[in-house]
């Protein structure tokens, strides 16, 4: 962990702080450019957007697929204030973004949080109907 490592990390903290008086979750986010530019910042926006997609991890992710080419989103490197839950690592892979540095950890955030705050598991039953769910997927990876 470099010092800036440290200092980007720190203005995550701030991020979600922030988000978190504005009457959001606390959680936020930074993308950081290969040359130390911050390219982007955000905050979850979630409760105030009405939107539970509205974590900043997801917004810096969309924001590089949007934004970046390839080699540049490579390089770049994501400062949060937490681990990325499962919808934005699953973003941020698909963005191409080449590094990420959080500060808490998702057994971390969970030790912090009421027993039985969590969000229920939804059963997932499957996989069903190969024949037919693979005929429009095969090829398409080629």
């Amino acid at each position: 962990m470099t010092d800036d490592d440290e200092r980007f990390l720190r203005r995550a903290i701030e991020l979600a702080a922030k988000a978190r008086a504005g009457g959001n979750p606390p959680f936020g986010s930074l993308l950081v450019g290969p040359d130390g530019t911050v390219l982007a910042e955000a905050g979850n926006t979630s409760l105030t957007d009405d939107d539970i997609t509205a974590h900043p991890e997801l917004k810096m992710a969309r924001w590089a697929a949007r934004e970046l080419d390839q080699d540049t989103a490579a390089r770049t490197t994501m400062y949060t204030s937490c681990q990325p839950c499962g919808m934005c690592a699953g973003a941020i892979e698909r963005s191409g973004l080449g590094r990420v540095v959080f500060a808490l950890s998702s057994e971390q955030l969970n030790a912090l949080k009421p027993a039985g705050s969590g969000f229920p598991r939804v059963p997932a039953e499957g996989p069903a109907l190969w024949e037919e769910a693979r005929v429009p997927v095969e090829g398409y990876y080629q």
